[in-house]
């Protein structure tokens, strides 16, 4: 049971970084500091797709989803929603390369407004 709680909580952890790696350069636009972690992550996120890899977390919820006797993902809300945005069925070198391309220019035009935005504010 205590495994099944920490492999759903790993998705959900899994879930929230790669929000945060689409996403997260639009809380610089309030707080730039955010830029320090994001931008790290961002390009951790993307050389993942790039480079065809399994980010480190996914291994260690299919350890956890084994130690609590589960073979796959059945049932549950994380299970049928998000479980298939981390790991989509189908899943082609040729999409991991577009996810990486579209990381990359989602985050170069925000963070291109970060700097418009400091720049107006000097």
């Amino acid at each position: 049971m205590i495994a099944r709680i920490a492999a759903d909580l790993l998705v959900i952890v899994h879930f929230a970084f790669i929000v945060f790696v689409v996403l997260g350069g639009l809380l610089a636009l309030k707080w730039w500091k955010v830029s320090f972690l994001h931008i790290p992550c961002a390009l951790w996120g993307a050389l993942i797709e790039f480079r065809g890899w399994i980010c480190p977390l996914t291994p260690i919820e299919h350890h956890l989803r084994e130690a609590a006797g589960s073979a796959g993902y059945t049932g549950g809300f994380i299970n049928h929603y998000i479980m298939p945005i981390i790991y989509p069925t189908g899943l082609t070198r040729e999409m991991q390369l577009s996810l990486g391309i579209t990381v990359l220019v989602i985050n170069l035009c925000v963070y291109g407004l970060v700097l418009v935005n400091r720049a107006h504010k000097k």
